[in-house]
């Protein structure tokens, strides 16, 4: 009992504390003031928390701070102290924490590498850096390999791989030719993600040897190249063709068409995955099909819209981006692909996490001695980050104990704070996926009040427009500051004053009369201190006699006057502007000091003539149109806007009404249509011309509908097919008199933001909707259902009220009910709200699960006591999590239980069904309910198993044994066994050369078996295996593979004795000297009168090279590696049935200023390229030699 007082006695001082709370001071960045006011350190600049340098550059850590006395630094590296002067190539700037490290001298970067923080620390406090992780850039070189020509089919896919070497940062990837142009890319041809480069379908033309794959590493600038790709598309027409025209019609390929395929995803594999992603970054989904046609892709979310704004789609489609990514763009989202034959698509679960981020970061806080305040450090992330304070670099329950501060989670209360409590405090936000560090100070300073705006400032504004006379003042406790205007016989107070609480004081409407002296005076408790500025109202500028529409003959003159009026004691400034441009320069245009004079006028003169009046405090501005037309001896009709109404009176007053009349201004030719009435308010909005109604032009009067409190004054404006006439003169002011609102405050709501308060809240009501002076809101409130008398609170210039030390969650009843000085608004209607919310303070009960099948469970509850909610019920939370498999195979790995799951339930809920759970397992859960604060305790955990469900795949399926007739067949129990097994089905099936298949065959097998030999199979014959493995609930998926039976090796000798015949061997060489004679008749044709192409490639040939690419958007900059020339065996061009003269293989000596160009081992190029590609030498290396016909034949091969 003695402890719940002492608790509640506690939380009622943390209220009163916290109410009475003083707003915390900012302290000035003048540096006189500065320079005598003692400041705990404050971090100004360090380096990024990932920071990866150069390893040719020195190595630069920032650290900067302020402070006063001015901070010393230290350093820790891999939290160990860091002693700079120990090493002679480190080195602190001084007055300054950063470290410049000098590696010039051949130092290795990486021997830098590690985990920095930086300290600043003077008597006042200690401030912490982030933890800087230093690495060194690499850009490793691209492994040797032996890369054998790829040939494939027309019209079926293909992938080429990339694999650049992994660099930090990680590479860019692009592919180009020899000629180091980009390669074209198309729905059918496109590089993913990863780098490789993706075929839906090859067709001839993608047949060549230069497809190369270049890596470029942007920190350092160097550029690696993958040794070039060759690929060799063959067309089984093209060669049927041919052998027919030779050989005497022989199909040799078949006379089958390219069978068009259904799409099949290339990327991703599999059927569904996952994709994890965190807030802020950037989302890329990839997927990337093969088929006959080409497929096309498509995207869409399952559980909502993409956010146009910030999606698109890229590489064909085939990659969705999503930027800025926030917890709504988290779901499935849809791949699909289709062509003509069909379509698939493949299933994308994206999740998404965030790393710490500020919610409200924790502020320097300035305190007067005795004074209370708060530092509050917020930050949002999933999971949600854990908070830990540190106080001056140490964390705070290891800090010396302060009777004046209370620290409650992501909140520090300070209270009757004493001089010497001056620290820096530390907020550290962290969660799996980053941490934020956030310094913040606690200064207490006792310091007397100074006025820090100059004396004697002059303000100077414009007639009915707002005037700000500052008066900026610094002081600790934080000064009060009062006006007085001339005399200091009386404070300024009320109308029409307002007093801003940095000292500024406001004239809302400054007319003549407000012009003077004023006084501004600073008092706290150490004293006092007063300023003195004034203020000079000055008249509008206005422009009296404006320019008027002309329409002038051809080579007349034409003059636009512009007349003003101003204040005597500003400097006007006439400014004429041609259709919002300068005017011509043309001494035809003359500007005088009142009017704009235009000589002999041209049709290129036509336009806009505005006359702009400037001086230092305000402008105005009219506009003109100049129409030029030919002379004509008989005048065209000019038709004009109309002139303004004249003679507006006002008849037949009212409480709240009057009549305006008035008389129409010439039409000049185009019938008045309408007339528009304005008003203006010179109590509440000097200078503002409003629109009131607008009546027919064939009415030249008007009944008005008036508000109270008003001084209106009155002008009429008339409208033709030209356009709106000059407004009339106005009305003289009419006053409507006082009178109680109208109306109530709108928008009421009533809500807890803290579990003991209601926070009513409403739109305030403008002037106009005041109806007299002195408007308040009367607030009343209740508990429903509790309290049968209203408490009620009078205030004015505010739109919120707060009732504190409300019980939590419960209903009020809430009225706002505006009132003036000449009474109050109409009865306000009742609305219902209710106090704040906090924790659930029990568990479900009665918790239990009922098991539906291997992988669904159902989980009922019996719901918590709505009291017990203590807030808003917002639904119940199930955790669970998978401790075991029943399965005695399970390894050690699989032993342990999964990472904890959740699953919400909202509404008023007693169950809710679990889905995807692991068959054959032991599972635990527990239940909590939540509000809209948060959640609460658990329920206690609840064991549940799962049954059998149909196994995994087996392992694997091999062949350990082959003859002739027989197969001995190998395999591996599945790896999700998903219960008892109770044993294997194997089928398997002949295949034919033709991929057609035989009959099925079926074996049931014991569970304990994992090989089996087959006997009676035929010899040198493809077989096509399928193994399952089953449990009581069913089989599962099987694994196929195909393996064949070795040939007979009597067919074998038959063979060989064959082709050692005489009489085979001379039919062979016959043939073959007939094609190849005919061969070389056919090259000769071709390749009469043209060039021939350079030799090919020999053994000495050098390595493909790294050379300084064209493409627009590619940055070269050096090349890092340094070894000489090496050789590289060639290859031979291959043909696809014709013999295709290639172009030119250039040397990349070529490409440089001279022949000694120097090249790294891994071939990237170190030198400078100037320019033009000098090509004096190419003809002493290139070679007359023809395409040998040997290779041509070798395509056949």
């Amino acid at each position: 009992m003695l402890m719940m007082d002492s608790l509640r006695n506690r939380c009622l001082v943390l209220l009163f504390f916290l109410g009475s709370a003083t707003t915390a001071l900012e302290v000035p960045l003048d540096p006189k003031i500065l320079e005598g006011l003692p400041q705990p350190p404050t971090i100004t600049h360090q380096s990024p928390k990932d920071y990866i340098v150069d390893p040719r550059e020195n190595i630069v850590i920032h650290c900067e701070a302020r402070g006063k006395p001015h901070p010393s630094f230290s350093w820790t590296r891999n939290g160990i102290h860091f002693d700079v002067d120990k090493d002679a190539k480190v080195i602190m700037k001084p007055r300054s924490g950063t470290l410049v490290i000098d590696i010039s001298g051949g130092e290795k970067a990486e021997a830098y590498e590690g985990v920095y923080q930086c300290t600043a620390r003077n008597e006042h406090g200690t401030a912490l850096s982030n933890n800087i992780i230093i690495r060194q850039s690499r850009s490793p070189l691209w492994s040797k390999e032996q890369i054998k020509p790829i040939f494939v089919q027309e019209g079926m896919p293909l992938v080429l791989r990339c694999q650049p070497p992994a660099g930090l940062p990680p590479p860019i990837i692009f592919w180009m030719d020899n000629n180091f142009q980009r390669l074209p890319q198309s729905r059918r041809v496109s590089q993913g993600l990863n780098g490789d480069l993706y075929f839906s379908n090859v067709m001839t033309e993608d047949s060549r040897s230069d497809y190369i794959c270049y890596a470029r590493f942007p920190h350092t600038q160097t550029i690696q190249q993958k040794q070039p790709i060759t690929v060799r598309v063959f067309n089984t027409d093209a060669i049927n063709e041919t052998m027919e025209a030779y050989l005497n019609d022989t199909d040799l390929f078949g006379d089958e068409p390219l069978e068009e395929r259904q799409p099949v995803f290339l990327v991703p594999s599999d059927f569904v995955s996952a994709k994890l992603v965190l807030r802020g970054q950037v989302l890329e989904l990839e997927c990337i099909a093969e088929g006959l046609p080409t497929p096309e892709i498509s995207w869409i979310k399952v559980s909502g819209e993409l956010p146009a704004k910030r999606t698109s789609f890229q590489n064909f489609e085939k990659t969705l981006r999503i930027v800025h990514v926030s917890e709504a763009d988290a779901g499935e989202y849809h791949c699909t692909a289709k062509n003509r034959l069909g379509s698939t698509h493949h299933i994308i679960h994206v999740s998404v996490k965030a790393s710490p981020y500020w919610i409200s970061a924790p502020q320097n806080l300035v305190l007067a001695p005795l004074e209370t305040g708060v530092l509050t450090c917020r930050a949002g992330g999933n999971p949600k980050p854990t908070i830990a304070w540190f106080m001056n670099g140490v964390p705070i329950e290891n800090s010396p104990e302060d009777s004046s501060r209370t620290v409650e989670d992501d909140t520090i209360i300070f209270t009757e704070v004493q001089t010497g409590s001056s620290a820096v405090y530390q907020c550290n936000a962290t969660n799996e996926y980053g941490y934020l560090l956030s310094n913040a100070f606690l200064n207490v300073l006792a310091e007397p009040p100074r006025v820090l705006t100059p004396l004697n400032t002059v303000y100077q504004v414009i007639m009915d427009k707002p005037a700000f006379l500052n008066c900026v003042s610094f002081g600790s406790p934080i000064p009060r500051v009062t006006w007085f205007k001339d005399s200091r016989s009386s404070i300024l107070v009320g109308d029409p004053y307002v007093f801003h609480d940095n000292g500024t004081l406001e004239i809302p409407v400054a007319r003549v009369v407000h012009s003077g002296k004023y006084t501004c005076v600073a008092r706290n408790s150490l004293g006092i201190s007063e300023n003195h500025v004034y203020l000079e109202v000055k008249e509008p500028t206005r422009i009296v006699k404006q320019p008027e529409y002309m329409v002038v003959q051809r080579n007349s003159d034409v003059v636009f006057v512009c007349k003003v009026k101003h204040d005597p004691s500003l400097i006007p400034t006439m400014i004429w502007l041609k259709d919002n441009g300068e005017l011509p320069d043309d001494e035809r245009f003359i500007v005088d000091s009142e009017s704009l004079t235009i000589r002999e006028v041209t049709e290129n003169d036509e336009g806009t003539y505005t006359c702009i009046m400037n001086t230092t405090l305000d402008q105005d501005s009219v506009s003109a149109k100049l129409s030029v037309v030919e002379a004509t001896p008989t005048p065209a009709v000019m038709y004009e806007k109309p002139d303004a109404p004249t003679d507006l009176e006002l008849t037949d007053p009212g409480v709240r009404s009057v009549q305006l009349s008035w008389i129409p201004g010439d039409e000049h030719n185009s019938p008045i249509k309408k007339f528009l009435i304005q008003y203006e308010d010179a109590l509440h909005s000097s200078g503002t011309w409003n629109n009131l109604t607008e009546v027919p032009g064939t009415k030249t009067m008007a009944h008005l509908k008036l508000s109270p409190y008003v001084h209106y004054s009155f002008r009429v404006l008339a409208v033709n097919d030209v356009g709106y006439s000059l407004p009339s003169l106005p009305t003289h002011v009419y006053k409507t008199k006082p009178a109680a609102p109208d109306e109530n405050p709108s928008d009421i709501k009533a809500m807890g933001m803290e579990h003991s308060n209601l926070v009513i809240s409403w739109k305030p009501l403008t002037g106009l909707q005041s109806n007299g002076p002195g408007l308040q809101y009367n607030i009343m409130w209740r508990q429903m259902d509790v309290d049968k008398d209203w408490n009620s609170e009078t205030v004015a210039n505010v739109s919120k009220f707060v009732v504190a030390g409300t019980p939590t969650f419960v209903p009020y009843e809430v009225k706002v009910q505006a009132l003036n000085d000449y009474g109050n608004g109409p009865k306000p209607p009742i609305i219902i709200g209710y106090s704040g919310e906090d924790l659930p303070v029990s568990a479900p009960e009665n918790v239990w699960v009922r098991v539906q099948n291997s992988t669904l469970a159902e989980v009922h509850w019996e719901p918590v006591p709505a009291k017990a909610v203590r807030g808003r019920l917002q639904g119940y939370r199930v955790y669970y999590w998978k401790e075991r498999s029943l399965h005695r195979h399970t390894t050690h790995s699989h032993a342990h239980h999964m990472e904890q799951q959740t699953l919400n339930f909202t509404g008023n809920r007693s169950h809710g069904k679990i889905p995807g759970l692991h068959p054959y397992s032991i599972y635990l859960l527990n239940v909590r309910v939540f509000n809209g604060r948060g959640e609460g305790p658990a329920s206690s955990s609840l064991s549940f198993k799962t049954p059998e469900g149909v196994p995994g795949r087996p392992a694997f399926l091999r062949v350990t044994n082959s003859n002739l007739d027989s197969l001995t067949l190998e395999w591996g129990p599945p790896h999700e066994r998903n219960g008892h097994l109770t044993g294997y089905i194997l089928t398997y099936q002949s295949v034919n050369n033709t991929n057609e298949f035989g009959q099925l065959k079926e074996l049931v097998l014991p569970p304990n078996e994992t090989s089996i030999t087959l006997h009676n199979l035929k010899y040198s014959m493809r077989y096509k295996f399928y193994i399952s493995a089953k449990t009581l609930k069913g089989p599962g998926s099987s694994t196929t593979e195909e393996f064949a039976t070795i040939m007979d090796g009597a067919m074998a000798s038959r063979q060989v004795d064959i082709a050692t015949q005489g009489w085979f061997i001379g039919l062979m060489c016959a043939i073959a000297l007939l094609i190849l004679i005919l061969l070389i008749v056919c090259f000769i044709k071709r390749n009469k009168g043209g060039k021939y192409p350079v030799k090919e490639k020999e053994a000495a040939h050098a390595d493909p090279e790294v050379q300084p690419m064209k493409d627009d958007d590619i940055t070269f900059g050096e090349y890092s590696d340094n070894e000489d020339h090496k050789p590289l065996k060639g290859s031979r061009t291959p043909s696809s049935g014709t013999v295709k003269r290639d172009e030119s293989d250039d040397s990349l000596v070529d490409y440089g200023e001279g022949g000694d160009g120097q090249f790294n081992e891994d071939g990237s190029f170190i030198g400078q390229y100037s320019g033009k590609t000098e090509r004096d030498g190419v003809q002493a290396h290139e070679s007359s030699e023809a395409p040998s016909p040997v290779n041509a034949m070798n395509s056949f091969v």
